[in-house]
């Protein structure tokens, strides 16, 4: 059973996986697929901000659309039970292009908060 959590501090869970990701990211594409330690640390703050997102309440999902909540529980989904299939070029690409994105999103509705 997940732990009661605030869901400021769910989105700031996202926040600071996206942080993660980003500081360690790699330069290319060719450098995340040579080196698995980084795929390993990259998936896993993915699977944390998706099932973060999975815990964001309905009204806040509601209030900000522009969000791909749906296909960021999807990612999470995938990484979670369908490991065998992930396809680490479509990693690499929400890497670099969804998450500068979804930082300025979550950025913005953590600012509602204060």
């Amino acid at each position: 059973m997940s732990a009661k959590r605030e869901p400021r501090l769910r989105l700031q869970d996202m926040l600071d996986a996206i942080d993660k990701i980003e500081a360690r990211s790699g330069d290319s594409l060719a450098a995340f697929m040579h080196d698995e330690m980084l795929q390993v640390w990259a998936l896993y703050h993915l699977e944390v901000i998706g099932e973060a997102s999975i815990h964001v309440p309905d009204v806040i999902k509601v209030d900000n659309p522009d969000v791909k909540w749906s296909g960021i529980a999807a990612t999470r989904n995938l990484l979670a039970h369908d490991y065998f299939q992930v396809d680490l070029e479509m990693a690499w690409e929400m890497i670099v292009g969804d998450m500068p994105v979804l930082r300025a999103q979550v950025t913005r509705i953590l600012a509602e908060f204060d």
